[in-house]
């Protein structure tokens, strides 16, 4: 394994399970994982288990009823990984 690959698995564990919240401060939910685009090796978007206050209906989800929020929107503040969702 080269080491990009390595330092890509180091950065998803780090992020799984932290808190996802607007730059208005909702609180969306905590990561459960990612999808990868398996061309370019690239995260293309990250799955959200929302929250109890969270109007999933608002957002694109997954079969399994978890937010799928694009990861070029996302940036990572201390605890929480806040996200921009272009209102």
């Amino acid at each position: 394994m080269d080491g990009q690959g390595l330092t890509m698995r180091k950065f998803l564990t780090e992020l799984q399970g932290k808190t996802v919240m607007t730059a208005d401060g909702q609180i969306l939910g905590v990561i459960d994982n990612f999808v990868v685009d398996t061309v370019t090796g690239s995260i293309a978007h990250v799955l959200v288990t929302p929250g109890e206050d969270v109007e999933s209906r608002l957002f694109q989800s997954d079969t399994a009823g978890r937010l799928v929020l694009p990861f070029k929107s996302m940036r990572a503040v201390k605890d929480v990984v806040v996200v921009d969702i272009g209102k």
